[in-house]
């Protein structure tokens, strides 16, 4: 989960700087000036781009600051993952170390959960926090939670949409001139719209694992009070980055819009 979190705005920030580049040369296209659209973009994207530094900065440092505190029962990532599994009937559900830093994830294709080095055979705070995390996933597809089942029916396709969108939207902008620029350019934020639907439906998946992650710790006498906190701040600094990433999406499909308008009117 956490490994997704930071995943996922590392791709963010280099989809960010590859439009970037993009919103330069198609300002100089259409008339904003000589770095105009590199500027009006910067400006436009700004607030994403700060909430995407913050929620990255948050979650790594929170992280790390019960990474490097022990629970009080002296468990292991690995041990409470177990529990969570076994309390839900899940006993049929593995769990294997992996090799890497927060590669932590559930792989329901195989039922096994996988825990990274720092997470497996650690006995810290955010280890049993991740660790259940990943539980929670496993428990969502066994009960088959409706937001969960829709996010993996629409991957393939927004899988296609993120690849072919940015393509058509350049290519559309390019030739703005006529119907069939912006054709191919409305066509392009249709299917890179499909990024904000997976992204928007990961919301509530994330956030349900995380609750149920938590309901356990909380519920469990084994464990005391500053380990539930603990875990709560670990799980809500990484679902930050999800939001970001959320907001970065709808942000530059929305200047997207702006400049092929821009350039209508231009025209």
């Amino acid at each position: 989960m956490l490994s997704l979190a930071l995943a996922g705005f590392a791709g963010f920030m280099e989809t960010a700087g590859n439009l970037v580049m993009g919103a330069y040369h198609y300002g100089y296209h259409y008339g904003y000036g000589y770095g105009g659209g590199y500027l009006s973009y910067l400006i436009f994207m700004l607030p994403a781009l700060l909430l995407g530094l913050w929620a990255q900065a948050k979650v790594s440092t929170t992280f790390n600051k019960y990474n490097k505190i022990n629970n009080s029962r002296g468990m292991t990532g690995a041990e409470a993952a177990r529990m969570v599994l076994d309390q839900n009937g899940l006993s049929y559900v593995r769990i294997e170390h992996v090799n890497g830093k927060l590669t932590d994830h559930y792989d329901p294709r195989d039922n096994v959960i996988r825990l990274s080095s720092a997470v497996h055979d650690s006995t810290s705070i955010g280890a049993i926090g991740v660790a259940c995390h990943e539980a929670g996933h496993a428990v969502q597809h066994a009960e088959e939670y409706t937001p969960i089942r829709i996010r993996s029916a629409i991957i393939p396709v927004c899988n296609f949409g993120s690849a072919l969108g940015p393509i058509l939207i350049v290519i559309g902008c390019l030739f703005a001139g006529n119907k069939f620029g912006l054709t191919l350019a409305f066509a392009g934020i249709l299917l890179y719209s499909l990024v904000a639907l997976f992204q928007l439906v990961t919301l509530p998946v994330e956030f349900d694992a995380s609750a149920r992650a938590l309901k356990v710790l909380g519920n469990s006498a084994m464990f005391a009070d500053q380990d539930y906190k603990g875990a709560k701040k670990v799980l809500s600094a990484a679902a930050m980055t999800y939001v970001a990433a959320l907001v970065t999406t709808v942000l530059q499909i929305l200047y997207y819009v702006m400049v092929i308008f821009g350039s209508r009117r231009n025209d």
